[in-house]
């Protein structure tokens, strides 16, 4: 592929060879940005005419328009937070691109919005998912394809949360219990029974929830991998689910189990009293009783760090990894970037796995006399899996 000039306008011309073959023409202009473009252009059409495809023209549209057809083409399949996260990961992106047309954005543009958003004070993890929301729009209308290549996206932070002690779970669990808000207590405790997330337990219905086969049904959840799975319930999340359901006698299988209610305090009560509760409609957030709660425990973690103490102490106490993939409702993929960010925990169950292929000692031959020589048999060494090779 080359360009060269010609004339006293000084137009670039463009020629390359395909199949063979020798294409030249005119660009038209005397830009040469402009030029390398067409000719790009120009060979990919004579590529998809060898191939016989009829390529569709590319309208030239600016991002801030394709960032919202792309956003109304989604919203009918995304769950409500979804969409609100990629709303908000355009709103930056427009700041930066909207005035731009989608087929002028290059990789120089996306360098200095990485520039710029980290002067910001935003995470690597953060630009990587507003980059994501790029790399979608631009590859609706074949752009990312063309700049990919010399895209080099953050990093990101690959830590994996905080688990809990014992000492903090107590601390955490005491704090909630004094929380004014009378749900926070049991969605935290079905939290550590049960590593749902906090949106697949704000979200539970009662028709989700079997007390005869003692499991949860995960309704909707953040991928399909998640969503409809089945999670055993122990004992403890079971008696937590039982005295909660004490407090709503007249529930439907249709009710939510945290449902949306108000609190306050009547006249000089100190003890706050729950009114206006809606069982068809589930509780906002536990965001600020959940602070709360961490402020009076002395305990710094987020809600998802439940979670992560769950997947911890479930490899630590030797639990197979494909049994907490599928628990905790892992995609293929996660489940391969978990097991490396886990690959730390549970180094002395890994450690006594790995002891049950030493060979045992080779018995002992038994004594028949002074002179009477041990059997082949018994001089052979003979290698057992036997309980006691496992800690």
């Amino acid at each position: 592929m080359a360009l060269f000039q010609r004339g006293k306008k000084r137009i670039w011309w463009y020629e390359f060879k395909y199949a063979g073959r020798r294409y030249r023409g005119t660009t038209g202009t005397s830009s040469e940005r402009l030029a390398e473009k067409i000719e790009r252009k120009r060979h990919r059409e004579v590529e998809a005419s060898a191939a016989g495809i009829t390529l569709e023209p590319i309208r030239p549209v600016l991002f801030s328009v394709a960032a919202k057809d792309w956003l109304d083409l989604k919203k009918p399949t995304w769950a409500e937070k979804t969409y609100a996260n990629a709303a908000i990961d355009i709103g930056h992106l427009k700041s930066a691109l909207g005035t731009k047309l989608v087929t002028d954005i290059t990789d120089r543009h996306i360098s200095e919005y990485i520039t710029r958003r980290r002067a910001k004070g935003a995470s690597d993890k953060t630009i990587r998912n507003e980059l994501g929301t790029l790399r979608q729009i631009l590859k609706r209308h074949k752009r990312w394809a063309q700049i990919k290549d010399d895209i080099r996206l953050p990093r990101g932070r690959e830590d994996i949360g905080c688990a809990l002690t014992t000492e903090q779970e107590e601390a955490l669990l005491k704090g909630c219990a004094a929380s004014r808000s009378r749900s926070l207590l049991p969605a935290v405790t079905i939290a550590l029974s049960t590593g749902l997330r906090s949106d697949e337990i704000r979200l539970l219905k009662w028709k989700q929830i079997d007390l005869v086969h003692e499991a949860i049904t995960v309704g909707r959840s953040k991928t399909p991998s998640g969503t409809g799975r089945v999670v055993p319930l122990n004992q403890r999340a079971l008696s937590t689910i039982r005295d909660w359901a004490q407090q709503f006698p007249k529930r439907k299988l249709d009710h939510f189990v945290f449902p949306s209610e108000r609190v306050g305090f009547s006249g000089n009560d100190e003890i706050p009293q729950v009114f206006d509760t809606d069982p068809t409609k589930p509780i906002t957030s536990w965001k600020t009783a959940w602070e709360t709660a961490k402020t009076s425990a002395g305990v710094s973690c987020r809600f998802h760090d439940l979670r992560h103490s769950v997947v911890t102490r479930l490899l630590e106490a030797g639990q197979p990894f494909a049994v907490v993939a599928d628990l905790m409702g892992w995609s293929p993929g996660t489940a391969v970037r978990m097991a490396k960010r886990y690959s730390h925990i549970g180094q002395s169950v890994k450690r006594a796995a790995m002891a049950a292929l030493d060979p045992k000692p080779a018995s002992a031959p038994e004594s028949k006399g002074d002179d009477a020589p041990a059997s082949a048999s018994s001089s052979t060494a003979t290698l057992t899996r036997g309980p006691s090779t496992l800690q």
